[in-house]
């Protein structure tokens, strides 16, 4: 019998009954969403284990009291915020326990006392509360600025000792000569300095507005709704433009891309705004570029800018937030101090665009804001070098912006964002086949990506969601894959990268015009957006049928990006199942310069696929694969060719013929007599039946052949696939 220490935490819903007798379905479907999107992330990011979900409660194990006590008051803080904005009967209130006992381990799952005092302290809980043991208490005591308020000692049920009882308030306070638990000492002294730096952002704003306002600045020109490429959002809507170096300094241009990064970053996780993504922000750096243009461009009402002026270890930051549709400015500040008050300033910054535009900032969203920010200075420049580097695209500048990412995270160990951002960047590779170009074989880096993102989950982040959805989309996953971008959608609202996810989940398990919608979210965040949104999207429209759609897409997305190698393939492959098979093989010799007739032929089976599709679905991948082998065939061999090889005496012409007759797929319903006339030679029989299964629908004739040979020993299962496949099954 194994034995250890744990802090467990108990919670369950009040009034869960009540609820469910109201509205099953709809109790159930806000649960699961809770669970998935609010409480999963608190635990998984103060490293607890759910031990075992019970309907309406949960049991989950923490090596450490203080994260155990730390998870339960931000899930009550985040699901008070929550129920604020819902009526009465909607709200979920849940109770919670923690205790620090001795457990027995029994496989996944654990028992005895210290779990027992858990659960009879969750029941005695009050709703939104959370009450803690003694032992509990004295662990957490001088660790976590909480207010606790001793309940005295009661006696609980089934057990033998009195039990001393803490109720933990719902404010925080930091007690003299303590440090909050998870918080470096430099955290909590850049945080006591936000009511300072507010109070000199405040009286630079007002100078800064005052200039502003008696026309000194330049004038703006009112963008309009009509002339908008893109409607706007449902909600206040903003563009943040790259800041311009000030600098007399020379390499300042990285830390000021910086401030701009973050700042979109920090504005994206607000569920409340639609933020443009920086892709399509960063392709104005430098333009003489009216504000009323980038708006009706973008499609955006708002517009922030401004400016970083770095020497040494001071700097002074400008920001000015205009209304596009007016011309007004809604807010402008400055800031004059210490580089390493930077993040404070960022902090202080969001709050006031947000309060400016009537948005409300949860208490998650400014832990997630709060989270992302590293310590070090010199990590967070390496991170935004290679996160600029990351965003060109390109082999080359791939190469230089793992190297970049490394440092940061050598510099920062504890920098979850930039582990990601490696993750992401070594897939690319694989994607791209760059491997060889960077040194390396693809899997290298197909590994070393599942290495990154174990290190991305210890210190997450929305992006280490994304990251991680990305992978169980490449693996197959889609469930788990659609779990982990909806987490990071739910604490980064704008990242058009997680959509992207969350479509390629859809697409590969069945659900591609669902996942038509999510690219949909993911281009109009991202207007200016990179190839492999193109990708997401062609491939969706394939899945669905639509070929004539997804051909246009593809060759915009060529069009736009003639080096977008990773469109190549499909695009041949949706070119020659239209017919169109001399451009179809004109776009797989630019794929492959130089490359020979067997070359050809061997491309569909020797490229690797990024996304893996669900068993029932991966007749989408073969059709996307046939659309390749067609247009590598000789333009002389077609569909009649075939059909008079299939009709010889010649046992390698025939085999030759019916496997080839299948990749034309229902184009070559012609040749379904000859098919069926085929299947009474044995030795064809199996490539034959495959082809009339490809064929589909059209090949109906070929249905009583079929059903008499869905029996036969050796080509029954084959016939039963291929008879599904006909009747659309």
């Amino acid at each position: 019998m194994e034995r250890r220490l744990a802090a467990i935490l108990a919670a369950d819903i009040v009034g869960y009954s009540r609820l469910m007798e109201a509205d099953e379905a709809d109790t159930l479907a806000r649960l699961k969403s809770t669970r998935e999107n609010l409480i999963d992330p608190k635990i998984i990011a103060h490293k607890g284990r759910t031990v075992k979900l019970m309907g309406d409660g949960a049991l989950v194990e923490f090596s450490s009291v203080v994260d155990a006590v730390g998870c339960a008051v931000e899930i009550q803080e985040t699901m008070a915020e929550c129920n604020a904005e819902l009526p009465k009967e909607k709200q979920l209130e849940f109770r919670i326990g923690v205790n620090l006992g001795d457990v027995i381990v029994e496989g996944q799952d654990i028992y005895g006392d210290g779990v027992n005092v858990a659960a009879r302290l969750e029941g005695m809980a009050e709703p939104g509360g959370v009450l803690i043991s003694g032992t509990a208490f004295d662990q957490v005591e001088r660790k976590l600025g909480f207010d606790f308020e001793f309940l005295g000692e009661q006696q609980v049920k089934n057990i033998e000792k009195p039990v001393r009882l803490y109720r933990v308030g719902p404010r925080a306070r930091v007690p003299s000569g303590t440090v909050p638990a998870k918080r470096k000492p430099y955290v909590e002294w850049r945080r006591l300095t936000v009511a300072a730096m507010a109070l000199i952002l405040a009286a630079g704003g007002v100078a800064l507005w005052k200039v502003l306002s008696d026309g000194s600045g330049p004038p703006v020109e009112v963008a309009s709704k009509t002339r908008m490429v893109l409607p706007l959002p449902d909600k206040p809507s903003i563009a943040v433009l790259p800041f311009t170096n000030m600098s007399d300094e020379a390499g300042q241009e990285i830390f000021t891309d910086g401030m701009t990064d973050d700042l979109i970053t920090d504005l994206s996780k607000v569920s409340g705004l639609f933020v443009i993504a920086r892709n399509s922000t960063f392709a104005y750096r430098g333009k003489p570029v009216k504000i009323s243009q980038i708006a009706e461009e973008l499609g955006v009402r708002y517009v922030l800018e401004g400016s970083v002026r770095r020497a040494d270890e001071q700097v002074r930051v400008n920001a000015q937030l205009i209304d596009a549709l007016t011309g007004g400015h809604v807010w402008a500040d400055r800031f004059d101090g210490n580089v390493a008050d930077i993040f404070a300033v960022q902090d202080v910054f969001v709050a006031k665009i947000v309060e400016a535009l009537k948005v409300n900032l949860t208490t998650t969203e400014k832990t997630e804001i709060a989270r992302a920010k590293p310590d070090n200075i010199a990590a967070k420049e390496a991170f935004e070098e290679g996160w600029s580097l990351y965003l060109r695209y390109n082999a080359q500048d791939t190469a230089a912006a793992i190297a970049s990412l490394k440092k940061a995270t050598e510099l920062d160990p504890e920098y979850g964002r930039a582990y990601a951002a490696l993750a992401l960047a070594y897939f690319r590779v694989v994607d791209s086949l760059w491997g060889k170009e960077l040194g390396r074989d693809e899997p290298y880096f197909w590994f070393g990506a599942h290495d990154y993102i174990e290190l991305a989950k210890k210190y997450p982040t929305s992006l280490s969601y994304t990251v991680e959805a990305f992978r169980n989309a490449y693996q197959g996953v889609a469930e788990d894959a659609r779990r982990d971008a909806g987490r990071a959608i739910a604490l980064d609202p704008n990242d058009p990268e997680a959509h992207i996810a969350t479509a390629w989940a859809l697409t590969i398990s069945g659900e591609p015009a669902e996942a038509l919608n999510f690219v949909a979210t993911a281009m109009r965040l991202n207007p200016n957006y990179p190839s492999h949104y193109v990708l997401a999207r062609g491939i969706a429209l394939f899945a669905i049928g639509d070929l004539k759609q997804a051909a246009e897409v593809f060759e915009e997305g060529v069009r736009r990006n003639p080096d977008a190698t990773a469109l190549f393939l499909p695009l041949s492959s949706v070119l020659a199942q239209l017919g169109r098979r001399e451009e179809a093989r004109q776009m797989l010799l630019k794929f492959r310069p130089g490359v020979g007739q067997k070359g050809l032929e061997n491309l569909a089976d020797s490229i690797h696929q990024s996304f893996k599709w669900d068993y029932e679905h991966e007749s989408v991948r073969e059709r996307l694969n046939d659309g390749v082998r067609i247009a590598a065939l000789p333009l002389d061999v077609t569909v009649t060719s075939l059909e008079t090889a299939l009709e010889t005496d010649d046992p390698f012409s025939q085999q030759y013929a019916a496997k080839r007759l299948g990749w034309f797929g229902p184009a070559a319903l012609q040749a379904v007599p000859a098919l069926v006339e085929a299947l009474k030679v044995e030795y064809l029989r199996r490539e034959v039946i495959v082809a009339l299964g490809k064929i589909g629908p059209p090949a109906q004739a070929a249905i009583p052949a079929l059903v008499a040979l869905q029996n036969e020993a050796l080509v029954g299962i084959y016939a039963k696939d291929a008879l599904s496949k006909i009747r659309g099954n």
